[in-house]
């Protein structure tokens, strides 16, 4: 069994904002493989599903961000997952907008959802996929910045990158190998 999970906050407030990639990635990768996330449990809305073969639960922690392990780790917990059978999608400033990086494991870097999650695992070494949206405009918060709404005119751009950060999801769980750094949507 696979855990897929999105990071974001919940809430019609933050639905577009550029901190909820990883819920708006989630629900692409969903629609694709035809899985509801529909059911409330582990401080989350899950669904369950078959994807590339493989049993896979899809989970969007409904903690709020700076609590997203706590959710994650009750559904590790719960279905005894392996770290290498876990895979989070999230937003990521420090990667242009559009683009998407993934990584077989690393560091949280400036991301408190990451860091939560990495804190409840007690471990860095799970699948990530980061989906760009930086960099942080001039005079910009970062705070306010990521809880800001995605420009309409950005949308495309970044349903582009919802899409390829859900196909490399499923690549994963087929099992495709992720050689160290890896781009996706031409990123550097």
């Amino acid at each position: 069994m696979w855990l897929l999970v999105g990071l974001g906050n919940p809430g019609k407030d933050y639905t577009f904002t550029f901190h909820n990639c990883g819920f708006m990635t989630l629900e692409v990768l969903a629609q694709r493989n035809n899985i509801k996330i529909d059911r409330l449990k582990w401080k989350g809305e899950y669904g369950r599903g078959m994807i590339a073969g493989e049993e896979c639960i899809l989970l969007r922690p409904h903690t709020y961000m700076n609590l997203s392990g706590q959710s994650v780790m009750e559904v590790m917990n719960f279905f005894k997952i392996p770290l290498d059978h876990l895979i989070v999608v999230y937003d990521d400033i420090d990667i242009a907008r559009g683009k998407i990086r993934v990584r077989s494991s690393g560091s949280a870097g400036t991301h408190n959802g990451m860091k939560s999650v990495i804190y409840c695992l007690n471990s860095q070494d799970f699948a990530r996929v980061r989906i760009g949206c930086g960099p942080v405009p001039e005079n910009w918060d970062l705070a306010d910045f990521v809880l800001s709404s995605i420009p309409k005119e950005e949308r495309e751009t970044m349903y582009h990158a919802f899409e390829e950060g859900a196909k490399a999801m499923e690549a994963i769980v087929a099992g495709e190998p992720i050689p160290g750094p890896r781009n996706r949507g031409g990123a550097k």
